[in-house]
């Protein structure tokens, strides 16, 4: 595989069932759903620092882009060297990686795509702009929305949905998984007119 011809998607969250249900983890939720639609399982990669499914996304029938999801093993504030070591192995230039994360500045339910910008805090963002010496990487952004009162953030986002966002949260997934398969096929301002709105 070459940069022409594959993609990198990396869910971002915390390994373990600890964090499973977590607010932080939606990005393995999205990359559990792609790896679902390929039909393949995620298997333990040769860097040993993450999991990852292959193959291409797009309509049944018709081959699309190469794609590499991946999640890392690593914890959140140090996901950039496991997505470094990926983007080396599988010759991804950063324009070519896909980030789907959680976003406290969008509601639940709402999603937004974009390429490039800063970390808004986010320690997955901060670190994979860190390793990889840029933020030009695509964002597939799940809101969370802000804590209720005066809830810690990272209380917040290191806490399981609430009873009726579960509910809700797997069209959330089935959506974000959507916007990353809109991307790769259909380019971002396709993409941004479709799920932005």
């Amino acid at each position: 595989m070459t940069t022409a011809d594959v993609w990198l998607v990396v869910g971002l969250g915390n390994p373990g069932e600890k964090y499973a249900g977590h607010r932080h983890n939606i990005g393995y939720l999205v990359t559990d759903e792609l790896a679902r639609r390929l039909g393949s399982p995620f298997k333990s990669h040769k860097t040993g620092r993450a999991e990852v499914v292959e193959g291409r996304l797009g309509a049944p029938g018709v081959p699309g882009p190469r794609v590499v999801l991946a999640r890392p093993r690593s914890y959140m504030n140090e996901v950039g060297g496991p997505v470094k070591a990926l983007a080396t192995f599988y010759k991804v230039a950063p324009d070519r990686i896909i980030a789907i994360h959680d976003e406290l500045d969008i509601g639940f339910g709402t999603l937004r795509t974009k390429l490039g910008g800063g970390d808004n805090g986010h320690n997955g963002l901060k670190s994979m702009r860190s390793s990889l010496g840029t933020g030009d990487f695509y964002r597939v952004r799940a809101g969370i929305g802000r804590p209720p009162g005066r809830q810690d953030v990272a209380d917040f986002v290191l806490s399981d949905y609430a009873k009726v966002e579960r509910k809700e949260l797997p069209f959330q997934v089935d959506s974000a998984a959507d916007a990353v398969e809109s991307l790769v096929t259909d380019g971002l301002e396709k993409t941004q007119q479709r799920f932005n709105s």
